[in-house]
């Protein structure tokens, strides 16, 4: 089991199973979709219970977001592969695993290129950042292929 904090260099994400090329970051955020229930609280409640709602989740949904490096000479999943993939407005494969365990990831599944945006500032390095949603629901979602779990008792 591994120890210490989890350095983000060892979190990788793939497109269509190669690797974002010189990622700088990546994020996953996992949503809820809710609905809000407003309800008369009980005769016996002060009247102030009345003001909370009760939440019900109606939806789920992952975003996932990168940022690179432009890079000449690109062997990974750099700007041109995402940009030709864009092109095709077709869904692509996405998956998120720490660094070595490529067996087992702990999201993949079909996303959409929602977004994808290239900086050339003069005197600085090329950027580029995209950003994708889920498209139905993922094919794996495992929280125990991340290897943060519980300490060892002593």
């Amino acid at each position: 089991m591994k120890k210490g904090y989890c350095n983000g260099s060892d979190m990788l994400l793939y497109i269509e199973d190669v690797a974002i090329g010189h990622c700088t970051s990546h994020k996953m955020t996992c949503s809820s979709e809710t609905t809000d229930h407003a309800v008369k609280a009980p005769a016996d409640d002060p009247i102030t219970a009345s003001l909370f709602k009760e939440k019900t989740v109606i939806g789920l949904s992952i975003s996932i977001s990168t940022d690179g490096l432009v890079f000449y000479g690109e062997k990974e999943a750099g700007y041109a592969k995402l940009f030709k993939a864009w092109k095709t407005g077709k869904p692509v494969t996405a998956k998120c695993m720490e660094r070595e365990t490529s067996d087992k990831p702990y999201f993949k599944g079909s996303v959409i290129i929602d977004t994808l945006e290239r900086t050339d500032d003069a005197g600085t390095d090329s950027t580029y950042s995209a950003s994708f949603s889920n498209n139905g629901a993922p094919e794996i979602l495992d929280e125990t292929a991340l290897s943060e779990g519980e300490a060892p008792a002593n």
